[in-house]
């Protein structure tokens, strides 16, 4: 059987494993010498981003006899436009012997025009990209070699795959290389007039209403790069550290956050849309609806007279049929005691699928935490859910999370793996991105690539929930639009001050307020704050939260108890405390806010491929 491991070649442009064409980034940005590579024939795919025709001079045939029949020079691939070419000569031969000297002009201009005369060749010039790189490479067809169907231009969004020899542009330009075609492989036409990418350059706020088709664009491509480049980089930091991957669920019972914005999972929508709504006695009389019964009745009899509208008919028996039934509904309860409606919107989740109220997750850690507890770190990374139905430009419906948890850890602990875990996402991206960190720092934001040097070489500046209250009281030169006081959640705005203002570097905030903090959180000795921290970054606000969990199985109670949750919706989480119980901690990344942060994008919904809000869900 034959080996279905990757051949190993010296050669960097090795056609990719699963598809004969070869990536553009192994031509464009493989090695400096991009001479090297002049002369290789391959086959390269990818979508037009601009096209260009430039017609050619036609070159007129030598009218010697002799040309008539040349003689072949061998088998050779020919096209039908050189086959007719070769042969005007000998086209020409003929009318001089049936015209003869004698012939009159008007005959031989007859003649003359029997002549096939060629498609007027041309060359095309295209800018492919394949969505590897920024860069995009230029591609020349010729169309007297290969000819190209009358009026196909190829513009904007086309899909070509071709085969051709790397050549060194004749003319001076931007372009070191370009693809000479040979043969055309494949075309994928598009709808000129339809392609909402044939205008130039839309803002990104027009282009969220077309996320099937906006990866095209030299910016969403560069955002989608360095996203997966991150999400390389966070399972590579975690896998190094000896952490395990672990899959939460993404529909859960339990609400590990308290929010009361979830999203609820249900299987019975269909049964209560079928259930009419009952009519209370108070809402209408019967002598009403009788009166109803006698009009709809005499619209029936007129269209049953009139015979003209069959539908309308239907219609009205439908409807005088439903005003009968409640007519005897009503009749029925007045003639025992008034019974109280049900309200359509009250379900018996018994009947559900899962027997009892479910939700899409807000937050992994309970879940994580149990695995923690078993086998030590671990760290899981997947969509998390908020029915929030507030316009932000750093939050949407659903958002992507990574989570931590370490067993054995305290608070500083995880303070500093959330510190390295960050520097090392920066490092990374500017090591491994550096193309597209080059044009997101021209055409997004000219100091992201300088911001994220000076989060890797800062010291993080940390301080409590407390000297930040302080802090932010002294501050006479701004008001914020919350009156700020100890127990008070700190604000995006308070938060924006000390990072960008006050510290204009990355900053910690640790032990927070309990109130403000789930219920899980480790509580201080001072009873009034819990071990809980905040990353705070310039420009983004805060990118991670973590925390000190609650080990102790008598406090853990309490605070449940302090929030009024369900005992028993908690209750596998408070038996970790009961068996085997251990000192853990833990954070969570905001993935999305990442994004933004290395790419210099202000909204959410521009870094995430497919982003959901309230009211609106494309796709």
């Amino acid at each position: 059987m034959e080996s279905q491991e990757p051949k190993i070649t010296s050669s960097p442009l090795m056609p990719l494993m699963y598809s004969s064409r070869v990536m553009l980034k192994t031509i464009l940005e493989g090695s400096d010498s991009e001479m090297g590579l002049i002369g290789k024939t391959m086959v390269i795919g990818g979508w037009v981003k601009s096209s260009k025709e430039v017609k050619k001079e036609p070159v007129a045939s030598p009218p010697a006899a002799a040309d008539a029949f040349p003689a072949s020079p061998g088998p050779k691939d020919v096209s039908c436009v050189e086959i007719i070419q070769s042969r005007i000569p000998f086209f020409r031969t003929i009318i001089r012997v049936l015209g003869g000297s004698a012939s009159s002009p008007a005959v031989r201009e007859k003649l003359q025009s029997l002549i096939p005369k060629p498609p007027p060749s041309s060359i095309l010039f295209l800018q492919i990209n394949d969505g590897s790189c920024v860069s995009s490479l230029q591609v020349v067809i010729d169309s007297a070699i290969v000819p190209v169907s009358a009026g196909q231009i190829l513009p904007t969004g086309t899909c070509i795959l071709a085969q051709g020899v790397l050549e060194k542009p004749s003319a001076q330009g931007k372009h070191k290389i370009e693809l000479k075609v040979e043969k055309i492989l494949h075309v994928g036409t598009v709808e000129q007039d339809k392609y909402p990418l044939s205008r130039k350059r839309l803002p990104l706020d027009s282009l969220r209403d077309y996320s099937h088709i906006r990866p095209r664009t030299t910016t969403v491509a560069s955002v989608t790069r360095i996203r997966s480049s991150l999400n390389f980089a966070t399972q590579t930091f975690f896998q190094n550290h000896g952490f395990l991957n672990v899959q939460v669920p993404i529909i859960t019972t339990t609400d590990s956050e308290g929010f009361s914005e979830k999203f609820q999972v249900t299987t019975l929508l269909e049964k209560t849309s079928k259930k009419e709504e009952p009519v209370r006695a108070e809402d209408v009389s019967l002598e009403t609806v009788k009166a109803a019964i006698k009009d709809k009745t005499s619209i029936v009899e007129q269209l049953k007279r009139s015979d003209s509208n069959r539908e309308a008919l239907f219609s009205a028996l439908q409807d005088l049929r439903k005003t009968n039934e409640l007519a005897q509904q009503l009749e029925a309860r007045e003639k025992s005691k008034p019974v109280i409606a049900v309200k359509p919107d009250v379900v018996n989740f018994n009947e559900d699928f899962f027997g009892r109220q479910s939700y899409l997750t807000v937050s992994g850690h309970l879940h994580l935490e149990s695995y923690a507890c078993a086998l030590g770190h671990v760290y899981s990374f997947g969509p998390r859910f908020r029915a929030d139905k507030t316009v932000s430009p750093k939050h949407v419906a659903e958002m992507w999370t990574v989570e931590v948890e370490m067993a054995f850890s305290h608070l500083e602990d995880a303070m500093k793996c959330a510190e390295d875990y960050f520097k090392f996402l920066c490092r990374w991206t500017l090591d491994n991105c550096s193309e597209d960190m080059k044009f997101v720092t021209k055409r997004i934001d000219k100091n992201v690539t300088h911001r994220l040097e000076y989060m890797i070489s800062s010291s993080y500046e940390k301080i409590s929930y407390r000297e930040a209250v302080e802090i932010l009281r002294k501050v006479t030169d701004k008001a914020f639009e919350t009156q700020l006081q100890w127990g008070v959640p700190l604000t995006a705005e308070h938060l924006s001050y000390l990072a960008d203002d006050h510290f204009r570097k990355p900053l910690i905030i640790y032990d927070y307020p309990k109130a403000v903090k789930p219920f899980y959180v480790r509580l201080n000795d001072d009873g009034k704050t819990v071990a809980a921290f905040e990353m705070v970054v310039p420009k983004i606000g805060a990118v991670i939260t973590g925390s000190q969990n609650e080990e102790r199985f008598d406090m853990l109670n309490t605070r449940i108890k302090e929030f009024d949750l369900s005992r028993d919706q908690y209750e596998w989480y408070v038996d970790l405390r009961r068996h085997g119980t251990v000192k853990h901690s833990g954070f969570s990344l905001g993935f999305d806010q990442m994004v933004l942060l290395t790419t210099g994008l202000t909204d959410v919904r521009d870094a995430i491929p497919f982003p959901k809000s309230h009211g609106k869900a494309n796709n």
